[in-house]
């Protein structure tokens, strides 16, 4: 199943995605459900609720605008940094000096605030020039929890998500490569519009084994699949809730491949990942946000 926020007519709905990907036919659920995209709709399925009926009206992908799914997490998100092998290597001599893919050291995460999403088509907004010379697209599985819980056994993670969908952690390098020096990591990838997350919500994939790529303006960027994660989605899953009881609705994105690169205004981003779809989003400077 695919499932979208959306508005129609100036109206939010969470609906279901045809299989073909071209019609949405909403919920049936209330207005204040709806305001929080799908993650009440998802709180509900997973504590022993049955899924709402849908809407006998089709409407058009075309029609409406899509959202991020959940348009504004309860709390911050989930990110886990240099998880794949190959994208590894490219970091060494950047943001890692250490390019160990180690499986057996720690898992590297850090967070990203609420006010970092934004949905398909939405822009991504560039701080201007006195703040940075170079950000960065990543394209990134994000992981939906489902059913909450603390020290999840890995032979239950499955059991735990809810869903899948693109993300793109976009990445403000300077200050990223300052803060990782004073051992801390928050304004680098936490400006505002720095999380495009969509096109949907897609159930019932095999986490393990799918193509996720990085288009900039048509061109190809990114390639890779995620059997080439370091910490697989079951481990991540696992390792974080070892710590942090994981909440329904909590979002992890999972770590980006090779292939990264820099974003300026007038460019669009295509993140794409099999079962998925296509997050697309424009990229636009923004008015200079701090004088040094």
């Amino acid at each position: 199943m695919r499932i979208a926020t959306y508005r129609h007519n100036n109206t939010r709905h969470v609906g279901r995605v045809s299989s073909d990907g071209l019609h949405i036919q909403s919920f049936e659920i209330s207005a204040d459900i709806a305001h929080h995209g799908a993650l009440r709709l998802l709180e509900s399925v997973v504590t022993g609720g049955h899924w709402p009926a849908v809407s006998s009206q089709q409407v058009a992908v075309s029609d409406v605008h899509l959202e991020a799914p959940i348009p504004l997490p309860r709390r911050n998100i989930w990110c886990v940094g240099r998880n794949y092998h190959e994208h590894a290597k490219e970091l060494s001599t950047s943001v890692f000096k250490d390019s160990s893919t180690n499986t057996q050291a720690w898992p590297i995460v850090f967070t990203k605030v609420p006010e970092c999403v934004v949905g398909p088509f939405d822009s991504v907004h560039l701080p201007g020039a006195q703040v940075s010379e170079q950000i960065d697209y990543e394209a990134e599985l994000a992981v939906i929890i489902g059913k909450g819980g603390r020290r999840i056994a890995p032979a239950d993670v499955d059991q735990h998500i809810f869903g899948f969908t693109c993300a793109n952690d976009v990445s403000e390098r300077p200050i990223q490569f300052a803060e990782m020096e004073a051992g801390c990591l928050l304004i680098g990838k936490g400006f505002d519009s720095f999380c495009p997350l969509g096109p949907v919500i897609a159930t019932g994939l095999n986490h393990r084994n799918l193509a996720i790529a990085t288009r900039l303006n048509g061109q190809l960027r990114q390639s890779s699949n995620t059997s080439d994660l370091v910490f697989d989605v079951t481990y991540l899953v696992s390792y974080i809730s070892q710590a942090i009881t994981l909440r329904p609705g909590d979002v992890i994105i999972t770590g980006t491949p090779q292939g990264i690169g820099p974003m300026v205004p007038g460019d669009v981003v295509e993140v794409e990942i099999e079962g998925i779809g296509i997050l697309q989003n424009p990229v636009v400077a923004e008015a200079d946000w701090l004088a040094r």
